[in-house]
């Protein structure tokens, strides 16, 4: 898993702003840079002189710049076409093949010498644009896809396209990445955000990514022209191999307390009326649970087996239904409704863990 953001060279931040920017996400662990090279509102007389002074000092961050490329790109450059030993010196390490390359060429780019990485539009794969790819062999491992974003409000597409293209490009092994938007400075012309899912419009940047990290993505990028501090900071501190759910905490037990703490696996033999979490009753190491708030419970409530449970005593479950008060049972939290939809996406194994509010 790894965290990406974004740079437009000319267009909403000035010179400074992106070296700060650069600095900051590579503080907090940023590894991945997005730029686009094409974007025809940008000052292009600006963009030439602050490239190479930004992908310079990118290089010295080892950090892994992403530039989506068509033939323009190369003569803007000042590049031969097709000159990747060119971009890898200038700290280009991933090309996004965007338009303008066969499946072929594609291909031969895969298996170049340069060590550069391969990035395809995972928005606009599909299964017959892999049929003709195959025909090529083209070496996979050195391919990974991105998704585009989408500036019109009403145009990002929905999960369930996203799960479609993301199972075509798992399929082949290949990992995916897709974006959220800013929320502090968004990218003009249009400044309606540039998210992937138009779910996400006007989301929460942490939200929005623990909800692309839930259904399978393996690196997010903001794709704004310029976070705020707190957003890259909100990014950075989410447990990327876990869903993230935000709780209401209705316990003062200090044992419930600690449990509530810690990172579960969902169980691969999935219960009807609850998630189960697997590692709890061994978590609790001895310690004892007395009855406390056992009341009747409802969807998305957060329960710990009590003593009354014997050897039970320490089982933690998020339900999926409504249960009638247990004097066995103690209700210690509850996710926020806002959370809910992500409790689908906790089985065969998911982690899951809890954020209080």
């Amino acid at each position: 898993m790894s965290l990406g953001f974004s740079v437009y060279f000319g267009l909403d931040n000035t010179k400074d702003e992106n070296i700060q920017l650069l600095k900051d996400a590579n503080e907090l662990g940023f590894t991945r840079i997005f730029t686009s090279l094409h974007i025809p509102e940008a000052n292009y007389d600006i963009l030439k002189v602050e490239v190479r002074e930004f992908f310079e000092l990118a290089k010295q961050y080892d950090m892994d710049i992403i530039s989506d490329i068509s033939p323009n790109t190369f003569k803007f450059l000042d590049l031969d076409n097709m000159d990747l030993k060119g971009l890898r010196d200038m700290g280009v390490k991933t090309i996004r093949i965007d338009f303008g390359y066969t499946e072929e060429e594609i291909s031969n780019m895969s298996k170049n010498d340069y060590g550069i990485q391969i990035q395809l539009n995972a928005s606009t794969v599909t299964e017959s644009f892999f049929k003709n790819l195959d025909k090529f062999s083209p070496n996979y491992e050195n391919i990974d896809a991105l998704h585009n974003f989408y500036p019109r409000i009403g145009t990002g597409i929905s999960e369930e396209c996203m799960l479609e293209k993301n199972k075509i490009l798992n399929d082949r092994g290949i990992k995916v990445c897709a974006f959220v938007q800013s929320n502090n400075r968004k990218r003009s012309p249009l400044k309606d955000g540039l998210p992937t899912l138009e779910d996400h419009r006007n989301k929460d940047v942490r939200q929005a990514a623990n909800h692309l990290f839930a259904i399978g993505n393996q690196s997010v990028f903001i794709g704004d022209s310029l976070p705020s501090k707190q957003e890259l900071n909100d990014l950075a501190n989410l447990f990327t191999e876990g869903v993230e759910l935000r709780i209401k905490v209705d316990t003062k037990e200090k044992v419930s307390l600690k449990l509530l703490e810690e990172i579960y696996s969902s169980r691969t033999d999935g219960a009807r009326d609850a998630i189960r979490a697997s590692e709890s009753r061994l978590i609790l190491n001895g310690n004892n649970i007395k009855p406390e708030n056992t009341v009747d419970k409802n969807y998305g409530d957060i329960t710990i087996d009590n003593e009354g449970y014997k050897r039970y005593m320490g089982e933690l479950q998020i339900l999926t239904t409504t249960q009638a008060h247990d004097a066995r049972i103690n209700k210690v939290a509850s996710v926020l409704q806002d959370d809910f939809y992500l409790l689908k996406y906790i089985k065969d194994g998911k982690k899951f863990y809890f954020r209080k509010v």
